[in-house]
């Protein structure tokens, strides 16, 4: 079944179409006065009053004006009431707007106590009649569009039309209760990206096509661009083809078979009479489930026109359908969606768009939803630049939020001790992230193709070497979000949950350009082992993934780990940078040392080059310092040499390791 244009919502159909609902009824009402003279004059002489008309406006059409389609007309043609059916539908709504409708069938059913209609009137009083009409596959019962009121048994039961079907034979604007909650009308939104348009121009003709053929084609939307876009390529589509979109979520859709039916039957009827079309979206990261399940099964029975939206293709076993990849903007629609969102300012900003295009891959909602945080900054006004950064940060932080840990950048690079060599590289590594859209782009690296243009880092070192502070350095230095993984969270056991779970990460952190910190990367990146089993070939099949991912990922990645010999070496060819942060020796601790303590932090006759004979990494430095702080703290004093003594005895027994005379002499 196609579904209709939209209802008109003028002022002269309402009046045109309450006229015609004023005449049916009319017409109808003298029909089953007819019958009730009939079987009075049977039972004796009676003559019934003549009950008042339906108390609704009546005005007579402008002159010249064209009459659209009453709603009755569109509802009786849409959904195939023959002309009996349709005289039913009339008087069930009859007698809902004219209390003296309902005496009329008193009368003629011989009875003042069954003031309703009843399917045995109907097959007396009018024309037309047939026994199918009581089926329940016939229109009045498969749409629901009148309920048996009570038990009295099918002909005799009292007849009453469905809230719903009266207020739209009235011309009221409503929807179905009980969608409520389940299905949500999309309001149309702004498509600016070409091959988003294109894909809507598809799924249109697509549709045309079908007309008149029986159900139309599923569309299936897939694919990296996020939900917002798919439901604007999707109410586009129905724009094109003068239908109105409602969505509805695959976990909203009810398991049970019993409930699924009725969910399916009532939105084919609220389709009709809106003329509407479903998108149903699975979402991204949706496990396999009884409601996903369902919501297949929805997909396959309705008959109208369907959209599905999800980040991979569903298999459909009993209906056709078409799928349209819909992938992020290229890099000129994206720039053309920002100066359509920012207008005149867009001029002002001197080719900081191309830098934000290069370092933040957002959808054509991301960028208006950034825009519009930009300048509700109060810095917006001067710093517009500035401001636009850390809106397009703060787009993928809800979804990565939920999957890795986000680190406040603190740390300087004068917070960072290392050898001269090290600091380069990370230097290289921010100049890398900084020119990826000179080189990329203007320079024309990135059209020979995505293998290989993602920047990864591999920080190897003992723990507590500097290597999350070094990362800490690079996000303050670039000022984008650093997210660390927690890897034991993202290998699973269950054969391609692993991918999964990194395919969300990698997806997530694509939007906001994010700084991804994989640490102890050896729990997942380690050498490949020999296929022995299937377990051993799905593990290669992991580590291949993240490979792949390393390559094309827009952003930066780095690996932490303790031991790179444990590492794949097909792995580490494709690591553009890898930073050794080696155990500091005497004179980096000493450094280390004067660094430590906040200026705000009260000292007193601290030796840099005497607690540099303490045999201990950055990050242990940085404990005992920390311990030393509370002691002093506690006894009032300023932090001594010998609060960091005791606090050294302390860290030496955390670690099991012997504090020797050679390390504390001439301390105190």
């Amino acid at each position: 079944m196609m579904m209709t244009a939209p209802r008109h919502a003028d002022a002269d159909w309402q009046q045109a179409n309450q006229a015609h609902l004023v005449a049916e009824v009319a017409r109808v009402r003298q029909l089953l006065r007819q019958h009730a003279e009939r079987r009075a004059g049977e039972e004796g002489p009676h003559t019934p009053a003549d009950p008042p008309r339906i108390d609704l406006p009546a005005p007579a059409a402008p002159p010249g004006a064209q009459s659209p389609t009453p709603a009755l007309t569109r509802l009786a043609t849409i959904l195939r009431l023959s002309p009996f059916e349709r005289d039913v539908l009339v008087l069930c709504a009859g007698v809902e707007l004219d209390g003296a409708l309902a005496a009329l069938c008193a009368k003629a059913h011989g009875d003042d106590a069954r003031s309703y209609p009843t399917f045995s009137l109907a097959l007396a009083a009018l024309p037309g009649a047939h026994w199918s009409a009581l089926s329940p596959t016939g229109p009045l019962r498969r749409w629901k569009l009148i309920e048996l009121a009570d038990g009295r048994g099918l002909a005799a039961a009292a007849l009453r039309i469905d809230e719903r079907v009266l207020h739209f034979l009235a011309g009221v604007p409503t929807a179905d209760d009980r969608l409520a909650g389940v299905v949500e009308p999309v309001a149309p939104a702004s498509l600016g990206a070409a091959s988003h348009q294109a894909i809507a121009a598809r799924a249109a003709a697509l549709w045309t096509r079908f007309v008149g053929q029986g159900p139309p084609p599923v569309v299936q939307l897939w694919g990296a661009d996020g939900t917002a876009e798919k439901r604007a390529i999707a109410a586009a589509a129905c724009a094109r083809v003068g239908l109105t979109l409602h969505v509805m979520s695959a976990d909203a859709v009810p398991a049970a078979v019993a409930d699924l039916a009725a969910i399916v039957r009532l939105w084919e009827r609220e389709a009709a009479l809106s003329g509407s079309a479903l998108l149903v979206e699975f979402g991204d990261d949706a496990p396999d489930g009884p409601h996903l399940a369902a919501a297949t099964r929805l997909v396959e029975r309705v008959r109208g026109a369907v959209f599905v939206a999800a980040r991979e293709r569903r298999r459909l076993g009993l209906r056709h359908a078409v799928a349209f990849e819909v992938l992020k903007p290229d890099a000129a629609e994206q720039r053309a969606a920002w100066h359509e969102a920012l207008g005149p300012t867009a001029e002002r900003l001197n080719g900081q768009l191309d830098v934000l295009v290069s370092q933040f891959n957002l959808g054509a909602h991301g960028i208006r939803a950034a825009a519009a945080d930009a300048a509700a900054d109060p810095a917006g006004a001067e710093e517009t630049g500035r401001a636009l950064w850390d809106a397009c940060r703060s787009q993928a932080r809800a979804r990565l939020d939920d999957l890795a840990q986000r680190i406040t950048s603190a740390a300087a690079w004068d917070d960072l001790v290392l050898p001269e060599a090290q600091r380069q590289i990370l230097r290289d590594v921010a100049a890398h992230v900084r020119q990826r859209a000179t080189v990329y782009e203007r320079w024309g690296f990135g059209r020979q193709g995505t293998r290989g243009l993602g920047i990864s880092a591999l920080f190897a070192g003992a723990s507590g070497t500097g290597k999350t502070m070094a990362a800490e350095v690079l996000a303050r230095e670039l000022r984008l979000d650093l997210y660390r993984i927690d890897l034991s969270s993202v290998v699973s056991k269950y054969i391609g949950e692993t991918e999964k779970n990194l395919r969300r990460i990698f997806d997530a952190a694509e939007e906001g350009g994010a700084i991804l910190l994989f640490d102890e990367a050896d729990a997942l990146f380690g050498k490949r082992s020999e296929v022995k089993d299937s377990h051993d070939r799905y593990a290669n099949i992991e580590v291949s993934y993240l490979l792949q991912r390393m390559e094309s990922y827009r952003g930066l990645a780095i690996l932490t780990t303790n031991l790179k010999s444990a590492l794949d070496t097909a792995f580490l060819r494709r690591i553009r940078f890898i930073v050794q942060f080696a155990f500091p020796d005497a004179a980096l601790r000493a450094a280390i040392w004067q660094r430590v303590f906040p200026c705000d932090t009260p000292v007193e006759g601290l030796d840099a080059e005497r607690l540099a004979q303490l045999n201990l990494a950055g990050g242990n430095i940085r404990s005992v310092a920390l311990n030393a702080a509370f002691l002093a703290a506690d006894a009032g004093e300023p932090v001594r040499m010998s609060h960091l003594l005791r606090a050294a005895r302390s860290e030496y027994a955390k670690l099991e390791k012997p504090l020797t005379d050679a390390e504390t002499a001439g301390w105190v």
